[in-house]
């Protein structure tokens, strides 16, 4: 089918999931969730022929992006069946007034109608981005990356199974089949089809949207993440929530890219995270982390010379940039420079830092004594994100059930005129 002719179908197939009651919709995620365990062998070959195609062509931390297996895809189930379980957020009735001329005014959540979703070499997204949209009431158009598509035409079969045992369009949830440049950009200018269009990958994706997109679109991150450790930062805990922000998964839009040092704390602590980085994982036979450093930071430990961009790079690689600050306001005014808005960390034992920090840092999600790497909807009680937002407007940080409605206002009376 043509983008066209899929963007139509998902547009007529909206009021029927828009008009869906919370019973029917959780009967129709849990038969997605049930489906995909049933599908797994399926996924798991068309997941093969992804790899295959893939080696060579991405890096190693991209592979392991796209990879499934069967924990994976039962993990994929369960974050389906984590929504369910959350509160239906279409028709809630936000707040009401009654006028003086006796009507009632309602301001009520309602779905926003279809929603397209552009995304990489992230299979999981597809799940994910389906329940959260069939719970919100929204029917959702798909547009995987090429590497990843035959896993997620698996998926998307897998899924519209459930949709039709609950009674409910397949259509609700629908995969691009065009994997070229043509169809994102079909999408961007889908206006009257697509009512919020929200990218998921790397800088270029991103700006091309917001650039070139005639219907909404969301602005999601990029991940420049920063960590800053203060002068009162615990040397233990410093270096446990720098490892985990920057190797857990470095692939990630929370992964941690830029380290900054208080210039008292720097010849104590840049020493034990030069250790715990590179010469431990060397030696525990890991990937150990290329530390770009600033001309302080060099004076202290080996590395290499940070570049001109270093400090504006998404590397999502096993490579951290680090520099050394004078104190708070100077990490902040760094951060608020350099960021891109997704997530930084302070760690200190100082409250009054921490809370200089928190309200300065211009970002969508700011952490105290934590790893960045919780910017994520399900550790945030979301369930599962359809991406983070990095604008303040409509959506900022992981975008849950909320975020995929919009409101109006129901009007009621007994006959009122004006």
């Amino acid at each position: 089918m043509t983008t066209q002719e899929i963007l139509k179908e998902a547009k007529a197939a909206a009021p029927v999931l828009m008009s869906a009651d919370t019973e029917t919709k959780n009967a129709a995620l849990e038969g997605m969730a049930a489906a995909l365990e049933e599908n797994t062998q399926a996924i798991l070959e068309a997941n093969a022929l992804d790899m295959e195609a893939a080696k060579g062509t991405i890096s190693s931390v991209m592979l392991d992006r796209l990879a499934l297996n069967p924990q994976r895809i039962a993990g994929m189930a369960q974050g389906i069946r984590q929504v369910a379980q959350l509160p239906d957020p279409a028709w809630k009735v936000l707040e009401t007034i009654t006028r003086p001329s006796g009507i009632k005014v309602e301001k009520t959540a309602v779905p926003l109608g279809v929603v397209g979703i552009i995304y990489e070499s992230r299979p999981n997204v597809t799940a994910d981005a389906a329940a959260l949209c069939v719970k919100s009431g929204n029917a959702c158009v798909l547009r995987s990356g090429k590497e990843a598509w035959r896993s997620a035409n698996a998926i998307v079969t897998a899924l519209r199974q459930g949709l039709e045992k609950a009674g409910l369009p397949a259509t609700c949830v629908n995969l691009i089949q065009d994997t070229s440049r043509a169809s994102s950009q079909e999408m961007m200018v889908a206006k009257g089809l697509i009512d919020l269009l929200i990218p998921r990958g790397g800088a270029g994706l991103i700006r091309a949207c917001v650039e070139n997109a005639t219907v909404p679109c969301i602005e999601t991150g990029t991940g420049i993440c920063h960590i800053y450790l203060d002068e009162t930062a615990d040397p233990e805990m410093a270096v446990k929530i720098v490892v985990n922000a920057k190797t857990s998964r470095p692939s990630v839009c929370n992964a941690e890219e830029v380290l900054l040092v208080n210039r008292k704390a720097a010849p104590a602590l840049l020493p034990l995270l030069h250790k715990a980085l590179v010469e431990d994982r060397t030696a525990a036979g890991e990937i150990p982390v290329e530390l770009r450093l600033d001309k302080e930071a060099a004076a202290i430990i080996p590395g290499t010379p940070a570049g001109e961009k270093d400090f504006d790079t998404e590397f999502l690689d096993y490579i951290l940039a680090v520099g050394v600050v004078e104190n708070v306001e100077e990490a902040i005014a760094h951060i608020n420079a350099h960021s891109s808005g997704h997530s930084e960390a302070i760690v200190t034992a100082s409250e009054e830092n921490a809370q200089k920090f928190t309200r300065m840092v211009d970002s969508a999600a700011v952490y105290v004594n934590a790893s960045t790497r919780f910017t994520d909807g399900g550790e945030f009680g979301l369930g599962c994100e359809m991406g983070i937002s990095t604008q303040k407007l409509h959506a900022r940080g992981p975008m849950g059930l909320g975020e995929l409605c919009t409101y109006k206002y129901i009007v009621k009376g007994t006959g009122q005129i004006r």
